[in-house]
């Protein structure tokens, strides 16, 4: 993380390994978008992925629960990018500069798709994980996939929120969001919770 991105994460400079979950969660309830819906998805993703390392470690699945810690990690730097994706967009929205909108829509719109990437990831993973899991294990698979579910849910709704603000910028910023396969990244995050949900209704006791 550079320099500059320290000085906007979380509104505080910190990072959200060097922070409290109170503390951060008190800064997600201030009016600053810094940080909002993106690095709480981020986060949500990192406690998805955190349960399904927890079931693969019961479960003796060692390869899956180096990838799911693998993820909790890139998760929670995903939300402290989002976090400084967010303070710049709000900044450009206090401009009166189109073209710095634009663009720095599509630099959300490109954190929203790296956050949906991370989430299919994490389905596979805890897919991986959780088949085949014992009934005491049932809720942890459903929390995980619930936590999961969550995160590609909120990077489904910045990308639509994202490509539309992009889509009032420039034609550069407007094409840019298309040619990044961003709309496929939205599409992809539809396929993932129909894929959680399938999974936890599997894991769900009979």
């Amino acid at each position: 993380m550079t320099g500059n991105e320290r000085d906007v994460v979380g509104g505080e400079g910190r990072a959200i390994r060097d922070m409290t979950i109170a503390e951060w969660i008190e800064g997600l309830a201030e009016r600053r978008g810094d940080p909002g819906g993106g690095a709480a998805g981020g986060v949500m993703l990192a406690m998805g992925a955190a349960l399904t390392a927890m079931v693969a470690a019961y479960t003796g699945a060692d390869d899956a629960e180096r990838r799911a810690r693998e993820l909790t990690d890139s998760a929670l730097r995903r939300a402290d990018a989002d976090s400084v994706a967010s303070a710049r967009f709000g900044a450009a929205l206090r401009s009166d500069d189109d073209a710095r909108q634009g663009e720095a829509a599509v630099a959300g719109a490109r954190s929203s798709a790296a956050l949906a990437r991370l989430a299919l990831d994490a389905i596979a993973v805890l897919e991986d994980a959780g088949g085949g899991t014992g009934p005491t294990l049932h809720a942890d698979v459903a929390a995980a996939g619930a936590a999961i579910r969550a995160a590609a849910a909120c990077a489904h709704a910045n990308l639509r929120s994202d490509m539309g603000a992009a889509g009032g910028g420039d034609d550069t910023a407007a094409r840019s969001s298309n040619d990044d396969g961003i709309a496929a990244a939205a599409a992809a995050c539809d396929e993932g919770v129909r894929r959680v949900d399938a999974l936890s209704g599997e894991a769900a006791p009979g």
